[in-house]
């Protein structure tokens, strides 16, 4: 009498088993009956029928996958290496399950070779100040080709671009070169503009001889405030006039 209950009990609790589900929230259960896709359920309780159902999890959560790093000649016919990160969620969970067999792997193929086919089209001045361009190109080859998948590339972001050692010394001399070439016309603008000014002046003398002599007596002034043991008097070449004119005649 026991032995046949206990069995039935067994049976009961291996068809709640395997007929009740719990799924999370970020989850969804694409449900195959004999089959067939019946249907993506989910979140929380989800019910089957046993052997003939058969359900597969779909996270619907943003995964963010590496790219391996890819040896790319750029347009201007330098070899660099460059990977990237692809961040995308799955939009529609069917699809996903249906139409790819391993939709994360497919998308890490796709995403080195669409790596290369768009580094490999611009050159390397643009790889390295115009990222944004490139992620956006990236983005949007990536996300048109997965949407028959069911997913939506969110965000790709190129992290690394390992230029050769040459190719690095040849950009740190250019670079060099550039900022001596910067300090060169920054000291010529002041030379100039000191120039400008000192030229300025001498012509504010000229129109006001005064001038002159309010200028010696402040240089006598400033002379006289430190400690000098010598003391030079400058003297105006007009107190001269007279006696160049008198050896002249």
């Amino acid at each position: 009498m026991f032995a046949p209950f206990v069995t039935i009990v067994v049976l009961v609790l291996l068809f709640l088993w395997s007929a009740i589900k719990i799924l999370n929230e970020y989850e969804r259960g694409v449900i195959f009956r004999l089959g067939r896709v019946i249907q993506a359920k989910g979140p929380g309780l989800i019910i089957l029928i046993p052997v003939i159902d058969r359900m597969q999890r779909v996270s619907m959560r943003l995964v963010a996958t590496d790219v391996d790093p890819q040896d790319v000649i750029t347009r201007d016919n330098v070899s660099v290496k460059v990977n990237a990160v692809i961040y995308f969620r799955v939009v529609d969970p069917t699809k996903a399950i249906v139409e790819v067999e391993n939709y994360a792997y497919a998308m890490s193929q796709l995403a080195q070779t669409t790596l290369r086919s768009v580094c490999g089209q611009a050159e390397l001045d643009e790889l390295l100040s115009d990222r944004e361009k490139i992620n956006n190109q990236l983005q949007e080859i990536l996300d048109t080709h997965t949407d028959p998948w069911g997913i939506k590339v969110a965000t790709v972001e190129l992290k690394h671009i390992d230029l050769p050692v040459e190719m690095q010394r040849a950009m740190a001399k250019q670079a060099e070169a550039e900022r001596e070439r910067r300090a060169k016309v920054i000291n010529a603008e002041g030379e100039f503009q000191a120039a400008d000014r000192l030229a300025e002046a001498a012509q504010i003398i000229a129109d006001h001889p005064m001038a002159m002599q309010l200028r010696y007596l402040q240089t006598m002034r400033e002379m006289a405030s430190e400690n000098n043991s010598t003391t030079i008097f400058p003297l105006p070449i007009d107190l001269f006039k007279v006696f160049m004119e008198r050896k002249k005649d």
